[in-house]
Formats: C-alpha cells, structure tokens, sequence
C-alpha cells in the first residue's frame, strides 16, 4: 500500500495494526450451514461477525436496556476485529486488502433507542486507523429486535482487494 498524502498509512493493513497495538483474535468459525468469507473479482465479502472473544460472546444484551452506547461501540469494535481476522485467514494475510468498501452494522435494541450510528462508529472509527480516512467507507446501520447467540452487534464487511497477477504456465514436455 503506498503511501497517501494527509494520510499516517504507508504501509499495509498488517502493519498499521502492529503500529496501533492490535492483535487479531483467532477467526470466527461459523454458526451455520455457511462460510465466513467467499471472494469474486477484487472483492471479498465476510459473514456477519458478532463480538466474540476466545469462542464466547465479549458484550451481549440489548442497547437501550441493558447496555450503553460505549458498550454497544466497543462490542462493534470488537466484531470488526473479528471481521479482520476472518479476512486475514481467507486471503493468507492482510495486505491484499486495499479498503473497506462498504460496512453494515445491525444493532440489537430498544424500540426507543436512537444512537445507532453512534454504535457503528466503533467499527467505523477502527477501519478509519486501519484504511485511513479518505479511503472511505459507505455505511448501513439498523436496529433490530434480536441478533443470534444473544449479541447486541453484527458486523457485515466487503472490502475490496488487491487480485494476484494470473501467470501463464506454459505445459511441460
């Protein structure tokens, strides 16, 4: 990854993460009849990923009940990472990655909650240290009235990727 003018990134994901102090966490494993990660073209795109930590959910609960907006933000923060992890263990490593493009962030809450992009700014704000700012990002957040396992956060992800150069073998004889 080159390095952006205004930007502190002038290397990979891999290394900003090491800059920043962040260890990914082992990768999600699935909770269904499906797969953490499938890539076409020069995007990859992750399954929703929850808050877990070591195979168990970090934060559960309900944002508006029983958990805070800082709750809700760290339990994005948290699902993101994952999300990384799970990129990380598809494509080898980090670096093939050249930006998030587009992240969706489903909240489990109140009926009366209203702090919902509040929420995702937890993934949002990590994925802005790791890309940098003016790579941008677009975004979807909603609330729901219940997520699997009891998580208050899913992490939906599509970034975009850096395709090898095919090569052309030519046959033995």
């Amino acid at each position: 990854m080159q390095a952006r003018s205004g930007d502190l990134i002038s290397d990979g994901p891999s290394s900003r993460l090491s800059k920043l102090g962040i260890v990914l966490p082992a990768p999600p494993a699935p909770l269904g009849a499906y797969v953490e990660s499938s890539d076409t073209g020069n995007l990859l795109f992750l399954s929703g990923t929850l808050p877990v930590v070591n195979g168990k959910l970090a934060i559960a609960g309900r944002l508006g009940a029983n958990l805070s907006v800082k709750e809700g933000q760290e339990a994005a923060r948290i699902a993101s990472l994952n999300a990384l992890a799970a990129a990380k263990q598809h494509l080898g490593g980090l670096d093939r990655l050249k930006k998030l493009v587009k992240l969706t962030v489903l909240i489990a809450t109140t009926e009366q909650f209203a702090d919902h992009a509040a929420v995702a700014d937890g993934a949002s704000d990590l994925f802005v240290q790791i890309f940098g700012r003016e790579t941008g990002h677009v975004r979807l957040v909603y609330g729901v009235q219940s997520l699997p396992i009891g998580a208050p956060v899913i992490v939906d992800t599509v970034f975009e990727i850096e395709v090898p150069p095919y090569s052309i073998s030519k046959p033995q004889h």
